[in-house]
């Protein structure tokens, strides 16, 4: 870039900083501009780190969790679309088994991934503690709610996911209104769920509901011979491929209400969401690539159109219909980090599911990944 030009970019950074430091001030018009005003630092933020990234040859790792090597695809070709000639590889596993294969690759000096994203929550602030995570702020950051960044930048949530119940319109003529409805005999057999001691976050879920409704509803449910299986994406499965009619501990949204299968909660009763974190990991071979994906995932533009209607950011547009995720005091926000925290704590309440459900069986969904997928 010429030196008239990189003077002429630098001014124009410098202007919309200061509009954007201004104080927010009266009226659609003004909101609009700074809103502008932001997309296109974040537009101007990104072109100059995809170029670097290509600069450095144009290589990104990412360790993803999820429950199928195929989930993270709509991700990984929505991205190689806005940024051509990046050579992205997301390796989807259980966030439980890409944490400690982190550690391990530490522990061996061999770090495969450049970023990481979880469910595993507590994992973030211990490795920053421990000093494996490359602090980075992307344009917008100031926007990212505080419940789902780290304050000096070392991780954020990319997106919000949202773990409760769901139906098959298509067969269920009068559905349950809350998960307590489901020790209903009405729905003996027809249960689909994830298992709760397999997942955190179904975990959690179902801590809850023993909380909520009391042990006797576990109990209840039990007795309803719900088919458990691995993955949280199992519930909708067995709906989608009519073997069962209810799922539980999957996710879904509530704007979805219009096919077959209706993802839903009920105020004043328990579900869960979070933000899933993400970090750029110390010494990230591909470190502009890195920072390019973090920038894209938590930017305006890409929260905007959030699939489930829920954003990490505190300047988007709610959809009709719902309120910002963080106004929903029964989604658990806050006690799901503290539950993750608390690691005696999980291992209480997994036992304690084994020995009303049974002990987790088959194999794990993702595949059998080893040491160091993705090198």
């Amino acid at each position: 870039m010429g030196q008239q030009n990189y003077v002429a970019s630098s001014q124009r950074r410098q202007l919309l900083q200061a509009a954007l430091a201004a104080p927010l001030v009266l009226g659609a018009g003004r909101s609009m501009a700074a809103t502008q005003d932001v997309m296109e630092m974040e537009s101007e933020a990104m072109r100059q780190l995809h170029a670097a990234a290509l600069a450095e040859g144009g290589k990104l790792v990412i360790y993803a969790g999820g429950d199928t090597p195929v989930q993270q695809d709509a991700v990984k070709a929505a991205f190689q679309k806005q940024f051509s000639g990046i050579d992205i590889q997301i390796v989807v596993d259980y966030s439980k088994f890409h944490d400690v294969r982190l550690d391990n690759q530490f522990a061996n000096n061999a770090v495969v991934p450049d970023v990481i994203q979880l469910q595993t929550l507590q994992n973030f602030p211990r490795w920053k503690r421990l000093g494996r995570l490359q602090a980075f702020k992307p344009t917008g950051f100031e926007h990212i709610h505080t419940g789902f960044k780290d304050a000096d930048g070392a991780w954020m949530a990319i997106g919000v996911i949202a773990f409760s119940c769901m139906y098959d319109s298509s067969v269920v003529g009068v559905p349950p209104t809350n998960p307590q409805a489901l020790v209903d005999p009405v729905w003996r057999g027809k249960i689909a769920s994830s298992y709760p001691h397999d997942d955190d976050a179904v975990l959690f879920l179902f801590k809850r509901y023993a909380e909520t409704y009391g042990w006797d509803w576990i109990r209840r449910f039990a007795a309803q011979e719900p088919a458990f299986a691995r993955g949280s994406h199992t519930p909708r499965l067995a709906l989608t491929q009519q073997q069962k009619q209810i799922g539980v501990g999957g996710s879904g949204s509530l704007l979805d209400q219009s096919g077959k299968i209706r993802w839903f909660f009920a105020e004043g009763h328990p579900f869960l969401a979070w933000g899933q974190r993400a970090a750029i990991v110390k010494g990230a071979r591909n470190l502009s690539a890195a920072k390019l994906y973090m920038s894209w995932q938590t930017s305006r533009a890409r929260q905007q159109v959030a699939a489930n209607g829920w954003s990490i950011r505190t300047d988007t547009r709610t959809p009709d219909g719902l309120r910002p995720v963080w106004e929903y005091a029964n989604a658990n926000l806050p006690e799901f980090v503290s539950f993750m925290d608390d690691r005696a704590e999980a291992e209480r309440w997994r036992q304690t599911f084994a020995v009303y459900f049974g002990e987790v069986k088959g194999d794990a969904s993702p595949g059998w990944l080893g040491l160091r997928p993705g090198a």
